[in-house]
C-alpha cells in the first residue's frame, strides 16, 4: 500500500487527506516544516553563517604582518613613556598632580605630541617650510638613510629564507666599501657611466666573496655561519683599519689620518632630484634590488631551492637539491646585496673620503629591518623606510623638543625585542595564533540524533 493510500484510511484526519492530494514536492516541504517546529530528527542541517569578511579578518589578524605592526606600536608606546619621564614640563606638573591633575595630562600631551610631531616634520613633510622643495626635503632624507638599510636588509632576509643567519653585514659592508672606494678614487681616465659601474661591481663582488667564504665553510665543514660571520666582522674591521693607516693602500696621499681620498666624480652616484637634495640614484638601485629578490624567491627555480633548503634541508636533499651549492649561492647573493649597501655609502653617501666607521651600524640595523619585514622583499622595503624615518627625524626631535635621540635607538631595540617574541605581541593585542588549530564545530543535536538512529 502506498503512502497516499494509507493516509486515506479510516481514522485519518482531514489534514492528512488534504496532504495526500498535494504533489510530492509540496508534501515534502510541509513535512520539513513540521519537523523544524517539533525540533525532531528530520530538521534541516544548520548552515555555516561565517562570512567571507570574517574569514579574511581572521587571516589578517593571525598574519605575521599584524605582529610586526603590533611590535612597532608597542615600541612607540614605550618610547612615549620614556619621553614623558624625561620631559621637564611633565616632571614639574606631576609634582602637584593631586592638586591639579589636568596640568599633568596637558604636559604629557604636549611632550609626547610635540616629540612625534617633530619626528614627522624631520622625516616626512615639514609643514612649517616656506616652499614645497623645503617641505619635502625631510622625505628625501628618509629615503637617503633608507637606501643602504634596504639593500643590506635584503641580504640578511635572503639568507634567512635559505635557513642561514647572516650577521656579517658589518664586515661585508666594510670590504665592499674598500673595494668600491679603491676603484672610485684609484682608477682614472674612465668616463662616468663605466667608472660608476666598475665601482659598483667591485663593491658587490667584495661583499659577495666575504659572505661566500662563510657559506663555503658552512657547506664544506659544517661551521656555524653565526660564529664565522662574527669572526669575519672583526677580520674585516682590523683589515680596513690597517689599509687606512698604510700609505699607498687606502690612506689619502700626504695625510696621516686614517681616511681615503675623495671619490672621483665619474664614479659618484648622481643625485636623483637635483643638487639640492642628498638623495641619489642609489635608492633606485635599492628598489630594483627589491624587485629582483622578489622575482628570485617567488618566480625562479634557484629561489625555490633556497626556500626549500631553508624550510627543511633533509627533505630538500631527498628531493634532489644540492644543499651545499644552495648554501654557498645564497650567501654569495646575500653578500652581494650587502655589498651594494656598502658601495652606495661610498659612491653616494660619503664621497669626500671614508674611514673605518663607514658602515655606521647599518650591518646590524639590517638584521632588525629583515626581521621587521618578515624576510619578505616588500616588507624589507617598508621596514627600511621606517628606520630611515627614525634616523632622519631623530635629530629634528632632539633639536626641536629636547628629546634625547637615544630614545629612537631604544625604540628600534624594542622593535627587535617584540619581533623576537610573537606570542607576547599576540597576547597583548589578543591576536589569534595561526599555529593553533581551531576546534571542530559540534554538530547540531538533531543531526547527531538522526545519525545515531540511522546506525
Amino acid at each position: 500500500m502506498s503512502a497516499s493510500e494509507s493516509n486515506t484510511g479510516p481514522g485519518s484526519d482531514p489534514g492528512s487527506e488534504q496532504e495526500a492530494k498535494l504533489d510530492p514536492g509540496t508534501a515534502e516541504e510541509l513535512e520539513q516544516e513540521r519537523a523544524r517546529e517539533a525540533g525532531g530528527a528530520a530538521a534541516i542541517p544548520v548552515v555555516d553563517t561565517e562570512s567571507r569578511l570574517a574569514k579574511a579578518l581572521q587571516q589578517t589578524m593571525s598574519s605575521s604582518w599584524t605582529v610586526s605592526v603590533g611590535a612597532v606600536l608597542l615600541a612607540i608606546l614605550a618610547g612615549s613613556i620614556m619621553i614623558a619621564f624625561t620631559n621637564e614640563g611633565v616632571k614639574e606638573a606631576s609634582s602637584y598632580f593631586f592638586a591639579r591633575p589636568g596640568d599633568t595630562l596637558v604636559a604629557l600631551g604636549q611632550a609626547i605630541g610635540g616629540a612625534y610631531a617633530a619626528l614627522f616634520r624631520g622625516s616626512v613633510v615639514n609643514v612649517q617650510a616656506p616652499d614645497f622643495l623645503t617641505a619635502i626635503r625631510p622625505l628625501t632624507e628618509t629615503l637617503t638613510y633608507a637606501t643602504p638599510l634596504i639593500a643590506a636588509g635584503l641580504g640578511v632576509a635572503l639568507a634567512f629564507r635559505a635557513g642561514l643567519f647572516n650577521i656579517g653585514g658589518q664586515g661585508q659592508m666594510l670590504m665592499a666599501a674598500a673595494a668600491a672606494g679603491w676603484v672610485g678614487f684609484g682608477v682614472s681616465g674612465v668616463p662616468f657611466p663605466l667608472h660608476l659601474l666598475m665601482a659598483l661591481v667591485a663593491g658587490m663582488a667584495a661583499g659577495a666573496l666575504w659572505a661566500g667564504l662563510a657559506g663555503l665553510l658552512k657547506a664544506r665543514t659544517g661551521a656555524h655561519e653565526v660564529i664565522v660571520t662574527i669572526m669575519l666582522n672583526y677580520v674585516a674591521f682590523y683589515l680596513i683599519a690597517y689599509l687606512l693607516a698604510t700609505p699607498g693602500l687606502l690612506q689619502a696621499p700626504g695625510s696621516n689620518n686614517p681616511k681615503t681620498p675623495p671619490t672621483s666624480e665619474s664614479a659618484q652616484l648622481p643625485p636623483l632630484l637635483g643638487e639640492r637634495f642628498n638623495l641619489t640614484w642609489g635608492f633606485v638601485l635599492a628598489v630594483l634590488a627589491v624587485v629582483g629578490v622578489w622575482w628570485l624567491l617567488s618566480r625562479s627555480s634557484t629561489g625555490f631551492s633556497f626556500r626549500a633548503v631553508g624550510e627543511n634541508p633533509r627533505a630538500a636533499r631527498v628531493a634532489g637539491i644540492n644543499t651545499g651549492s644552495a648554501t654557498v649561492n645564497s650567501m654569495l647573493m646575500a653578500g652581494g646585496l650587502v655589498g651594494l649597501a656598502g658601495a652606495s655609502q661610498v659612491l653616494g653617501g660619503v664621497t669626500t673620503g671614508f674611514s673605518s666607521d663607514i658602515d655606521a651600524g647599518i650591518g646590524f640595523d639590517a638584521i632588525t629591518v629583515a626581521l621587521l619585514g618578515g624576510s619578505n622583499p616588500w616588507g624589507v622595503l617598508a621596514a627600511g623606510i621606517l628606520f630611515g624615518a627614525f634616523k632622519a627625524g631623530g635629530s629634528t626631535m632632539q633639536a626641536a623638543e629636547g628629546v634625547p635621540s637615544d630614545i629612537v635607538l631604544v625604540v628600534q631595540s624594542l622593535i627587535v625585542l617584540f619581533i623576537a617574541a610573537p606570542p607576547l605581541v599576540r597576547a597583548i593585542f589578543r591576536l589569534p595564533d595561526p599555529t593553533r588549530r581551531r576546534a571542530p564545530k559540534k554538530k547540531p543535536k538533531a543531526t547527531r540524533n538522526r545519525k545515531e538512529a540511522a546506525a
